[in-house]
């Protein structure tokens, strides 16, 4: 009993070291957010809480423009998120439920291969085709290349394979069209599923940097994360305080995200381990 206590004990202790190095390097960007510009460069580095948070805020939101940036943030997100559930529902139904089509196997085999490429390696000829299309410095050329999704499609699908298959036969004695049952069935059963892959992809596409770099280059359509690459100057001293406020305010959104969708995320997993 003793042995089993100390163990407890070990783990609990294991688990608060491992969260605290983990949401160590908010909390000093926090910190940081608050200081002067004096107190940032101090030597060695001030690990408290400064006066000057207000003002840092209000700097930061000025300065790099938060409102606009955080628009468009918000809105990519949510265009992709939703874009690639639509997509990964239709392409996973038709997957299970249409039977064996021409090419049903190739089709899908090339949809997973896609996903073991990397947006890097597929960087150039998306971007040359976002040219082509005209689409360069616009939201088409933010959100539409991330609507495929392997993993959206790969999701669904094993999910759909498992639903019996007696309530599509009863669907279909009623008289139940295709498109009815995919939607008066099949998407509230797949709620759990479906809120699992827009917490992700709203957060992965919310931390885009790359892409966005290479393909915007106005204020009209610029996201956050260009917005805090702006506010490092080449040419003078960065201060930290500000990019640091900046990035906090930066964060908020995909955290609330995560925090009220929490549970049905986790449900989502889960119900994918028990299968």
């Amino acid at each position: 009993m003793k042995r089993k206590k100390t163990t407890t004990i070990f783990i609990h202790l294991f688990l608060i070291v491992s969260v605290f190095l983990v949401s160590f390097p908010i909390i000093y960007a926090f910190m940081v957010s608050t200081l002067n510009i004096n107190q940032v460069y101090s030597s060695p580095p001030k690990l408290q809480l400064g006066d000057n948070l207000i003002n840092n805020y209000r700097e930061a939101w000025e300065r790099s423009n938060m409102g606009k940036l955080l628009f468009n943030s918000s809105f990519i997100s949510i265009v992709t998120a939703v874009g690639k559930i639509i997509l990964s529902v239709s392409a996973a139904f038709a997957f299970v439920y249409f039977g064996d089509f021409p090419g049903k196997n190739l089709l899908f085999i090339m949809i997973l291969i896609t996903h073991m490429l990397p947006l890097p390696i597929r960087i150039v000829p998306t971007y040359q085709l976002m040219d082509n299309l005209g689409w360069l410095d616009t939201y088409y050329a933010l959100t539409i290349p991330f609507f495929a999704s392997a993993t959206g499609v790969l999701l669904f699908k094993q999910f759909y394979m498992t639903v019996p298959e007696s309530l599509l036969e009863a669907s279909l004695i009623d008289g139940i069209t295709p498109l009815r049952f995919l939607l008066s069935i099949l998407i509230p059963l797949s709620k759990s599923n479906i809120v699992a892959l827009f917490t992700i992809e709203f957060i992965w596409v919310w931390n885009q940097y790359l892409w966005p770099l290479v393909t915007t280059n106005s204020a009209r359509v610029r996201v956050v994360q260009i917005g805090l690459k702006m506010l490092i100057p080449s040419d003078a001293q960065p201060e930290w305080n500000v990019i640091m406020a900046a990035l906090i305010i930066g964060v908020i959104p995909p955290l609330l995200v995560y925090l009220t969708l929490q549970k049905s995320l986790v449900e989502g997993f889960a119900m994918q381990q028990d299968k």
